[in-house]
């Protein structure tokens, strides 16, 4: 939903001299709480955090009053479920704006505007710059919001770094009468980074791709940091769903919190610096412009010029595959594929839609080889940390994406009998099967990046990213992932709900609402709707719709508000024909075939593999750069 009214149009003064009339916020805090040495010891243990500096305050608030505020809160505010690339929560409205609110809606909220207004009161803004040492901090400009994560709700790798932020924090609200238990998952993970050099002599920090610290959730715990440009990278931990075998009473794992940031301080407010604004903002875009830069992320593409293979792809006059081409693809591709109507029908299909998918695609003989040798890894979880990796890579940073790869290179004397690397070193590169997508696409093709790649449940995803080159090429993706409830998933496809739909960015692009409550009551609350590993192809902004946006109002996530060419986790829809900006998806599947013409500033991902999936998704990707073989 979109915000009613922002928090900066009132009078800042107004709102401070509000909430100066009411009664000293202390008595709502832990009676010990402002003592020195407590104020002493929270600074201490912040100054010595790792990987960066953040702090955890235990029992904060007087339990009595965040009981009534949970209560307010299940029983006053709705929520909507919302999934992006990044995230899969159940959110509220933004409650910056509850000084705005009628007599009505406020004589619902009373405990919880109580608890807003002594997390802005002077008191503990002061002792949370004190411990923090991140300077004053805004009573005026307040930044809250409610999300709700039940089972399969996860927020990916980000670093809050958004406009005027200057300490993140998070205060759990999950069941009190039911401690949270660390297996259940849900927790904060902060990320580690490095530096790099670059060839100007410039250093930038990478994030590493595994977190160190994990902070589960407790009832009346704040966890809070100051925002880092570059730096304060972390993410929330997928809501495990319960073992269908356990008789474990979780109350449905509902890890609910109030989640917010403090501010700079705004005109009128002691502490206020003429010109602060513009200079973190300054100093956010250089970092933002540091992370994006691409010459330290891992895989590297790879890139093998065909150009200078011994026989043209496509005669002038050779619209069939030869005899030769045959007796080639009919090892690896289902012979069907090969006859001359059915590649023609397949070249009918691409031209209407830019994009296919061709089911069934490797022949029996080798798809049955290829896939007893998945079965028998898909089993081995690698885990989260990296090491005994089974010949692969672990891709970085995790701010853009995250699964195991390896490259035709590096499959050279490793597992030489893998019929995946087969694929890729024998198939994919080949006149022959070039000659092929030639014929169904109507591209010749002139270069080529080849991929093996695996997504680990509960671990692995990719984020949207744009393409930027000037010319199209065309992207195929052989899904090769065995798990049977891929297959049964793939089957339901046709009712897969996929829509565009609106949150407090202002235009976000949502796939498939869950059919969780936020009260963890659904209708299986051991069985996701939805594993995840599915890949989506959107519709870029015109550059036009960006220029005239102006400035995007904040995510509660924390995930980013940048504008869409710079924050891919924002989704713009489109207005004519209901048409969602959904170009291309494809569930994690077996033996299936996508062939993708991709042009400039469309957006392509793959969803978050949920720890409930009981397999990973495989895939084989396969880059062509082309030209049109309508201009020979």
């Amino acid at each position: 939903m979109k915000r009613e009214r922002d928090s900066t149009d009132a009078d800042p003064n107004a709102t401070i001299k509000k909430r100066q009339t009411c009664a000293t916020p202390k008595q709502d805090f832990r009676d010990d709480l402002f003592d020195a040495q407590t104020l002493k010891s929270y600074q201490d243990s912040y100054a010595n955090s790792q990987p960066y500096k953040h702090g955890v305050l235990s029992n904060l608030v007087q339990p009595t009053l965040l009981r009534q505020v949970r209560d307010e809160i299940r029983n006053q505010i709705s929520f909507t479920p919302k999934e992006t690339d990044i995230y899969k929560i159940h959110q509220s409205g933004d409650l910056a704006n509850l000084d705005g609110l009628d007599d009505g809606s406020l004589k619902d909220l009373p405990a919880l505007l109580k608890l807003r207004d002594a997390l802005y009161s002077p008191d503990f803004r002061n002792f949370i710059s004190s411990i923090s040492q991140s300077g004053p901090l805004s009573g005026a400009k307040t930044d809250m919001a409610i999300n709700v994560y039940t089972p399969g709700c996860h927020l990916l790798c980000h670093d809050d770094v958004i406009g005027t932020r200057r300490v993140s924090y998070i205060l759990y609200l999950t069941d009190p009468d039911q401690p949270w238990k660390p297996e259940w998952g849900g927790a904060l993970r902060l990320y580690p980074t490095h530096k790099e050099k670059r060839e100007d002599g410039s250093q930038v920090k990478i994030p590493d791709p595994e977190f160190d610290v994990v902070i589960p959730p407790a009832f009346n715990q704040l966890s809070f940091f100051a925002v880092q440009p570059g730096e304060s990278f972390h993410d929330v931990e997928e809501v495990y769903f319960a073992d269908s075998e356990t008789s474990e009473d979780d109350g449905g794992r509902v890890r609910m919190a109030i989640s917010g940031w403090f501010h700079i301080p705004q005109p009128g407010e002691e502490g206020f610096e003429e010109g602060l604004e513009q200079r973190l903002a300054e100093k956010s875009s250089l970092a933002q412009l540091q992370g994006n830069a691409s010459e330290f992320d891992l895989p590297q593409p790879a890139w093998t010029s065909l150009d200078a293979k011994e026989e043209t792809l496509v005669e002038e006059d050779d619209e069939e595959l030869s005899e030769e081409n045959c007796e080639f693809l009919v090892k690896y591709l289902k012979a069907d594929y090969l006859v001359p109507e059915t590649v023609e029908e397949l070249n009918s299909m691409f031209v209407d839609e830019s994009s296919l998918r061709v089911g069934q695609f490797l022949c029996p003989a080798f798809e049955s080889r290829l896939r007893t040798w998945v079965e028998k890894r898909d089993g081995y979880s690698s885990g989260q940390r990296a090491g005994d990796l089974n010949h692969f890579n672990l891709s970085r940073p995790p701010h853009k994406h995250r699964y195991l790869y390896r490259q035709p290179s590096q499959s050279s004397g490793q597992d030489t009998d893998a019929p995946l690397d087969e694929l890729v070193n024998h198939l994919f590169p080949s006149r022959h099967f070039r000659k092929w997508l030639s014929l169904v696409t109507g591209f010749s093709t002139t270069g080529l990046d080849c991929l093996i790649r695996r997504f680990r449940r509960g671990l692995d995803y990719t984020l949207a990213t744009q393409y930027e080159e000037d010319d199209p090429q065309l992207e195929l993706c052989l899904s090769l992932s065995p798990w049977k409830q891929w297959e049964e998933e793939n089957d339901d496809e046709d009712d897969m709900e996929v829509e565009a739909g609106e949150d407090n960015n202002g235009t976000t692009h949502k796939v498939k609402d869950s059919a969780q409550q936020p009260n963890g009551k659904d209708k299986d609350s051991n069985k996701p709707e939805s594993y995840g590993g599915y890949e989506i192809y959107l519709a870029g902004d015109e550059e036009e719709e960006e220029q005239d946006a102006g400035e995007v109002p904040t995510s509660m996530t924390g995930a980013g508000t940048r504008k869409s060419r710079q924050d891919p986790a924002i989704y713009r829809s489109n207005d004519a024909d209901d048409d969602d900006g959904v170009l291309f998806s494809m569930p994690a599947t077996w033996n299936q075939l996508s062939i993708v013409l991709r042009d400039q500033g469309t957006m392509r991902f793959v969803k978050y593999v949920s720890q409930a999936a009981g397999g990973d998704r495989w895939d084989i990707c396969a880059d062509y750069k082309v030209q049109d073989d309508a201009d020979d």
